[in-house]
C-alpha cells in the first residue's frame, strides 16, 4: 500500500499532532550541543544592556497600538533624546490637538511601552517650506521678504 505523505501531514496539522517534541527546554549537556536562538538573544540583550534601546525601538514599531489608529494616522514619532519624545503632526491643527492631549498621551506611552524612558513630549507641526534654496535665490538675502517692495 502506498503512503500518502500529504494526507498524513494534513491529518497531523488538523489534529495538531507533532512528530517531534517542541516543549523540550533541556539544558545543554555538552558544549557542542546547539543552543536555542531565543536564549542567545535574551542573554545578549541582557549582557549588553540593550533593554532600554529595544523598548524604545518597539515604541516606534508599535506606535499605532500605543496611541490608537486615529492619532497614529496624523502623527509619527521622530526621535527620542534624553527622555524627550519628539512627535511630528501632519498639520498644525493636529499639533494643537495633541498638545491638549499631551498629558494623557504621555501616560499611555509610559504604560504601554515598558522599559522606554519617556519623561516628556515635544509636539511639532509639519515642516514649513524653505525659502533659502531654489532657482531664484540670492546669496546673503533674507528670503521672500526682499522681493516685496
Amino acid at each position: 500500500m502506498k503512503r500518502d505523505i500529504a494526507r498524513e501531514l494534513f491529518k497531523a496539522y488538523r489534529t495538531k499532532v507533532r512528530k517531534r517534541d517542541t516543549d523540550r527546554d533541556e539544558e545543554r549537556t555538552h558544549r557542542d550541543d546547539p543552543e536555542r536562538i531565543g536564549s542567545i538573544l535574551e542573554n545578549l540583550s541582557n549582557t549588553k544592556d540593550w533593554q532600554r534601546g529595544l523598548a524604545e525601538g518597539n515604541l516606534f514599531t508599535n506606535w499605532a497600538k500605543i496611541v490608537g489608529n486615529e492619532i497614529a494616522e496624523h502623527c509619527e514619532p521622530i526621535t527620542i533624546f534624553e527622555g524627550r519624545l519628539t512627535i511630528r503632526a501632519t498639520s498644525t491643527a493636529w499639533a494643537t490637538q495633541l498638545r491638549l492631549l499631551e498629558r494623557d498621551l504621555l501616560k499611555s506611552i509610559q504604560s504601554q511601552s515598558e522599559g522606554a524612558l519617556i519623561e516628556e513630549l515635544s509636539i511639532i507641526g509639519p515642516n514649513a517650506p524653505s525659502w533659502k534654496r531654489g532657482l531664484r535665490t540670492i546669496r546673503g538675502a533674507r528670503g521672500p521678504r526682499d522681493t516685496y517692495g
